[in-house]
């Protein structure tokens, strides 16, 4: 028997915009995620969320994208750290008859009673990448066609996450998900290793020792899926998260009830060899390696990795790299978990004229552009839990730091309204937390500063500074990266590997800015 949300979200985008109001009323007790078939309130106007599974979208559906960005927000879209794609400053619902449209070119799920699941994730480089075990796309419309066939599963936690890892150069094995198929390479033969997440909040999935043939993945993912909602009060206010039920319930009783459904056994690793995830920490020139122009696994093509300043894309910037992908490539681009993205299948002899155009668009393919590593939140303008305006705040520092600071290679800085974290869950090389700040003259908008991982703060490392104001953050910042430019082991050293070999009463007089 389907709950009353679920029969909302399939009638939801049917209702003309002055009857959505009172559906989301009562949508919002069923702790929905933004999506686009239903609105989402924030600081800055409506907010729609478009789902894009494995990161692809195509020509037209970049066209169709920008047209709604520009007719009905605020003229350009945001990549966010699941490569989906949001849409601000919606002034008013989404037409629908256009939803529809939309939906026909294959924009949102085909069933909205799921739409507001989680993004299936998998490398941006998948199927391109020439040290790639296996091709993980397949997985991933495999998945994301049995999310349409079973709408029980919208009785799921919005926040349910799965990953497909082929293997790659381009990982995503660090990412947060409550499920990921890692494939590794044993005996001459591809499996896929499954991973969940438990224990600590903020840590990457752990690996269960079992091993999966890839035709296993899509019925074990299933059966997960299936005792996962069967633990799951489909009305209730606060779903569970899968963390907490693996918690909980422990991993091996979870287990035993997803071998009762599959009717099989899940076959443990027997080989003597070990796999082991990339781990929050890593260098972070490892999720950066796809900027730039690489060679794909088919002969003679390349795809090229665009810098996007703070995921961000204006809608003639859309319009536009959709029209190289289809003048030059194979008329599509990929998003990445890093809030870039992706043109594929170049020739060699056209590089040099899509790189042109792409600066023409005024966006650049060097790894070494502060953009390339910059991630904030919408800040207080679009969120009314910020404490600062993140992304504000941010751009005025990469202006900054563009003439001061030469890298050479990316340095992950984050800027992080709240303690929430939701544009970066992982560790970063340089944390700014936004917090307010009591003072004479009102309430200020300040940071405190953290840095590398090692002990300190679960989410975010070691705090390095107090109370940094937004005035200060530029020289502060340039001075900190000047330092490392000069005194990092080698120049493949990251930002986080060079502070973690210091203690912080070391770093503060060794950053201090020269008066």
């Amino acid at each position: 028997m389907p709950t009353i949300a679920v029969f909302l979200r399939h009638t939801y985008y049917l209702l003309p915009a002055s009857h959505r109001e009172g559906v989301n009323v009562l949508l919002s007790g069923f702790s929905l995620c933004p999506g686009l078939f239903y609105d989402t309130p924030a600081q800055d106007g409506i907010l729609s969320r478009i789902r894009v599974p494995g990161g692809i979208l195509d020509s037209k559906q970049c066209h169709a994208i920008a047209d709604i960005a520009e007719n009905y927000g605020g003229g350009y879209v945001d990549i966010t750290n699941r490569a989906n794609l949001q849409i601000r400053e919606l002034r008013s619902g989404i037409n629908g008859a256009v939803l529809k449209d939309l939906q026909n070119i294959g924009i949102g799920s085909r069933n909205f009673a799921v739409d507001h699941i989680r993004n299936i994730m998998t490398s941006p480089t998948a199927g391109i990448d020439p040290q790639e075990l296996i091709d993980t796309r397949p997985f991933v419309q495999d998945w994301e066609n049995y999310i349409a066939a079973h709408s029980q599963l919208s009785g799921l936690s919005a926040k349910f996450s799965v990953c497909f890892d082929g293997g790659g150069t381009v990982s995503v094995c660090d990412r947060l998900n409550d499920i990921m198929f890692a494939a590794v390479l044993i005996d001459g033969r591809v499996y896929f290793r499954l991973c969940l997440s438990l224990g600590v909040k903020g840590k990457p999935p752990i690996d269960m020792g079992i091993v999966l043939l890839p035709e296993l993945c899509l019925p074990v993912l299933a059966a997960l899926a299936e005792v996962y909602l069967n633990y799951t009060e489909p009305n209730s206010r606060r779903k569970l998260r899968l963390r907490d039920l693996l918690n909980n319930l422990g991993c091996e009783r979870y287990l035993q009830e997803v071998e009762q459904h599959l009717g099989f056994k899940l076959t443990p690793q027997t080989s003597s060899l070990e796999f082991s995830p990339v781990v929050v920490g890593e260098s972070s020139n490892f999720n950066y390696r796809h900027i730039g122009i690489h060679p794909q696994r088919q002969p003679s093509l390349f795809y090229i990795g665009v810098v996007l300043p703070l995921g961000r894309l204006e809608s003639q910037q859309i319009r536009g790299l959709a029209d190289l992908a289809q003048r030059f490539g194979s008329g599509t681009l990929r998003l990445t978990p890093w809030q870039n993205l992706l043109l594929t299948d170049i020739q060699e002899r056209s590089l040099t004229d899509v790189k042109s155009e792409i600066a023409v668009l005024k966006l650049d393919v060097s790894a070494s552009n502060i953009n390339s590593a910059l991630v904030a939140c919408s800040g207080k303008k679009g969120c009314a839990a910020s404490a600062t305006d993140t992304k504000g705040d941010a751009l005025a520092l990469a202006k900054y730091l563009e003439t001061h600071v030469s890298l050479n290679h990316p340095v992950n800085i984050h800027f992080s309204g709240c303690e929430k974290s939701c544009a970066q869950h992982s560790h970063s090389d340089i944390t700014l937390l936004g917090v307010s700040l009591e003072s004479e003259n009102g309430t200020l908008g300040v940071y405190h500063i953290y840095v590398g991982d090692g002990e300190g703060n679960q989410k975010f490392g070691r705090q390095l500074y107090e109370y940094v104001t937004v005035a200060e953050l530029p020289v502060l910042l340039g001075q900190m990266l000047q330092v490392y430019q000069i005194q990092c082991q080698n120049p493949d050293e990251s930002f986080g590997e060079f502070v973690n070999r210091y203690e912080i009463a070391q770093l503060q007089p060794l950053f201090s800015p020269v008066s």
